[in-house]
């Protein structure tokens, strides 16, 4: 049925052994690529993902470790041939910006290039984003430091909801999107402006009623056990923290 990569666990501050945080969400009919710092074409090379399998492209918000790689994912895609389209889908606050950002390096002007749909999603609570026989994507704006959302991926055949908070402090739209999921994937930077602290994941998930929590997009000089320390102390079930090519089922 599906499974996600993670791609990159660190928060804006990587290391060499963490990327900053994206994932790569794999189903029967879809290869969804949620963001794309850094140069994502060797993180998804290295994860043994052919580049021009990628069928979508989510940009929850635009911060610089979530997006810095949009131009150089494009061009790479080009380069190796790639004919298919590409949809983008985020915020109309992130769309604007991503285009301006590809017109800084004249990309029109590139011969041959394959079609870019930017798809604008409205700034409310669960809109639905994608459905098909497989998938639903529902979409909620979360509470950043600008427009960001929190993505909840509904699979038809089993049943199965993963969920990924993105960046956020806590938020009652977090515990709509991830009301009873199976797995919750939230961002775990801190308790600072725009953020959420390993105990403040563990309350959501628990509020939320999840099965599994993971912890994502957190410091890389605390140690695992430290993390998995503090979310338990406001959540009882399962936590894992998430390593760079990190694989869960889905299934």
């Amino acid at each position: 049925m599906g499974k996600v990569i993670v791609l990159g666990s660190a928060n804006a501050v990587s290391d060499e052994n963490h990327e900053n945080a994206h994932l790569f969400l794999m189903t029967d009919k879809r290869n969804i690529l949620i963001d794309c710092p850094g140069n994502p074409v060797v993180r998804i090379k290295k994860a043994g993902i052919k580049l021009n399998s990628i069928t979508d492209l989510i940009l929850t918000h635009f911060h610089p470790d979530h997006v810095s790689g949009l131009p150089l994912l494009l061009l790479d895609m080009w380069l190796l041939g790639r004919k298919a389209p590409l949809p983008i889908y985020g915020l109309t606050h992130t769309i604007s910006r991503a285009k301006k950002m590809m017109d800084l390096f004249e990309w029109e002007k590139w011969p041959g290039f394959f079609d870019v749909e930017f798809i604008s999603i409205d700034e409310l609570p669960l809109q639905e984003v994608i459905s098909d026989s497989e998938l639903r994507l529902i979409t909620s704006p979360v509470k950043h430091l600008l427009p960001t959302i929190g993505l909840r991926f509904e699979f038809k055949q089993n049943g199965v909801v993963f969920v990924y908070s993105s960046d956020t402090e806590p938020t009652e739209t977090v515990v709509e999107l991830a009301n009873n999921a199976d797995i919750l994937i939230h961002e775990a930077n801190g308790n600072s402006l725009g953020h959420s602290s390993r105990e403040q994941c563990g309350e959501i998930a628990s509020e939320a009623g999840v099965k599994n929590l993971y912890l994502i997009h957190y410091p890389t000089n605390i140690a695992p056990s430290v993390l998995i320390g503090e979310a338990q102390s406001t959540f009882s079930g399962p936590i894992y923290v998430c390593h760079d090519f990190m694989e869960i089922d889905l299934n």
